[in-house]
């Protein structure tokens, strides 16, 4: 574990960088596979889309599984934080904008 506490020792703010990238890099290379899941079910959503939508969903299951991280605190905090808020907002509704209904 020592070199995961290390990798995360690097920081943005109080975001570690390594998990940010590896969930960026991670829905990358799954969503030709959610696409096609989402597929049938007549969702039609490029890769473009996913990639927007990785925070925003992230911080959706961070509070599912009551796994409060640093980022999920911050947008939870009601007095503070505003420009990670806008901004995971613009990334969620980026996201949910080029969505396709199929038939």
């Amino acid at each position: 574990m020592e070199i995961l506490e290390y990798l995360r020792s690097f920081r943005i703010l109080d975001y570690a960088i390594f998990d940010l990238i590896v969930s960026f890099w991670g829905v990358y290379l799954l969503s030709p596979t959610l696409t096609k899941l989402f597929l049938k079910i007549w969702l039609e959503i490029k890769r473009k889309n996913w990639m927007f939508l990785v925070l925003p969903i992230g911080i959706i299951f961070h509070l599912i599984f009551e796994n409060i991280t640093p980022m999920t605190r911050d947008f939870l905090d009601i007095n503070d934080f505003y420009l990670l808020k806008i901004l995971l907002l613009a990334l969620l509704f980026l996201g949910l904008k080029d969505i396709k209904r199929k038939k």
